[in-house]
This record gives structure tokens, sequence and C-alpha cells, in this order.
């Protein structure tokens, strides 16, 4: 059994530990306040974004009016946008999104290229020997727009280039502080089918067609791109707010269980004590009997 000292240590070395993930829990209950904030704030237009390209793709001749918009027959390879966190100490956050993502593409029908979003997403990725061909991490805590933009650009670029001929989007769907359900998505060529970022309107068989002022061309080559961008940059607020209810739930859980640790550690340390001092008598009362013998 290990000595009183030892005891000592270790209950202050958790005590410690506690007062970090207490402090962690607390920062995390901040930041995902803000999250869900900026969640809830672009929700909708996202949402309406999403119906609009529907709706595009519903157009008669969807095959002509945008390459976008083209179903390619054969696909040859497919591109994987995986959002993940920077920072680990977020329970099975990151490791649930890569677990995921091998669990679809490990052995999808052709080859898979991936864009890692986020640090910790990208060295598991690494580690599995993944072909990555762009990583965007050190991304600002409240991102906007523009900070992410880029990832759907690259993405649209690849797809116009021919290098691709199908991009997903891997994301943590932020449903509530209890529950993150991990999601993926086909961003190109776009799907009718039910389901996605956020969920659509009910789905009509028939929908009327657009008339485009001035040049349908010109409008399309301007929103696809965007909207299709945009469905990335809700998927990184999704992202992070799942990330920061993930987190300030494994802190919460970790100053419980350090809590009762320190308890038990107590129990363990008072029995120590208890019979270091049981034994301190009994040697002082050997030592007083032997004296009155001799």
């Amino acid at each position: 059994m290990a000595s009183a000292r030892e005891m000592r240590l270790r209950i202050k070395s958790v005590k410690n530990i506690s007062q970090v993930t207490r402090a962690l829990e607390t920062v995390s209950a901040s930041k995902v306040r803000k999250a869900i904030n900026a969640v809830t704030a672009t929700r909708s237009y996202a949402t309406k974004a999403w119906q609009v390209l529907r709706h595009v793709a519903e157009q008669p001749g969807r095959d002509s009016l945008h390459p976008l918009l083209v179903k390619r027959a054969n696909a040859k390879n497919a591109l994987v946008v995986v959002v993940t966190g920077d920072r680990g100490l977020a329970g099975a956050y990151n490791s649930n999104v890569i677990r995921f993502t091998a669990q679809k593409f490990d052995n999808y029908s052709v080859p898979v290229k991936y864009i890692a979003v986020g640090r910790k997403g990208r060295d598991l990725l690494y580690r599995r020997r993944k072909d990555v061909i762009a990583e965007f991490s050190a991304l600002p805590a409240a991102p906007s727009f523009m900070d992410v933009s880029a990832i759907g650009r690259l993405a649209v670029q690849e797809y116009n280039s021919g290098a691709v001929d199908e991009v997903f989007l891997v994301y943590t769907d932020f449903i509530s502080m209890a529950r993150q359900m991990t999601t993926v998505k086909k961003l190109l060529p776009l799907e009718l089918e039910e389901g996605g970022l956020v969920e659509a309107v009910e789905h009509k068989a028939t929908a009327a067609a657009y008339e485009y002022e001035p040049d349908q061309r010109e409008i399309l080559d301007e929103i696809i791109p965007r909207f299709t961008a945009l469905q990335v940059y809700q998927a990184i607020l999704e992202s992070l707010a799942s990330e920061h209810a993930a987190r300030m739930i494994a802190m919460r859980n970790a100053t419980d269980n350090a809590k009762e640790l320190v308890n038990a550690l107590l129990l363990a340390y008072n029995k120590v004590r208890q019979q270091t001092i049981t034994n301190d008598i009994l040697d002082i009362v050997g030592g007083a009997e032997a004296l009155a013998a001799k």
C-alpha cells in the first residue's frame, strides 16, 4: 500500500486536475452559447439556399444549366471534406468523425481524396495514410464566411477541373447539448434526395421553372458555387457548436470523476494514517511494557 505522503501528493494532483477541468467546462459553456447563436442566425439562410439549389437542380435539362449540376456517369475519383476540431479534450468527438468517415469511404468504389478541416482530423487521416490534398486549421473561434470560403472554392475547383467526380461533406450536426450526430452530405453533383445539412421543406414532385434575369448562366455561375460554399460554412458552424458541447460534457464528467477519486483517495489516506497511528501506539505500549518488565 502507498505511504501517507504518496497519498497526499496524489490527492493534491487530482485536485489540481479537477480545477483545470472545471475551468475548461466553464470556458466551453461560454463558447457553446456563442456557437449556438451563430448556428441559429445562419440556419434559416442556409436552409433557403439549399432549397434554391434543390429547385434549380429540378429544372428541365439540369445537365445543361450548369457544370456543377451535371451527373457524371462513370465517377473515377471522390473528394471528402472532413470537419473536425483543432483541439482534443472533447471526449470522442474527433475520433467519432474519423471513424464514421472510415466506415463510409474506406471501401468506397473509387479512390477518395480528403480535405481536412481541423488539426485533429488532419493528424488522424495522416495516421491512417489517407490522401489529404489540403488542410485548414487554426480557424478563428467565431469564423466568418470569408474565413472558410476557400474550402468551398477548393472543392468546386477540384470538381470543375475534373480531378474529382463527387464531393462529400462529413461533419457533426448539432441537435442539442446532449446529442450531436455525425452526418455525410453529397455536395456535388447536387442530389435530390431528402436530408442534408438542415432539413428542407417537403419536396414536391413538380416545381415551377425559374425565369432568370438578366442572364441564366451568369446568375447560376454566381449562386451555385456560393451556395455550395455556404453549406460548408454552415457545416463548420454546426461542428463548432457540437465540439464545444462535447468538450463541456467531457470536462463536466472529468470533474465529477475527479471528485469521486479524491473522496476514494481520502478514505484510503485516512486508513493508512490510522494504521500508522495504531502502529506507533503499539510500539510505545510495547516499549513501556519492556521497560516495566526490566
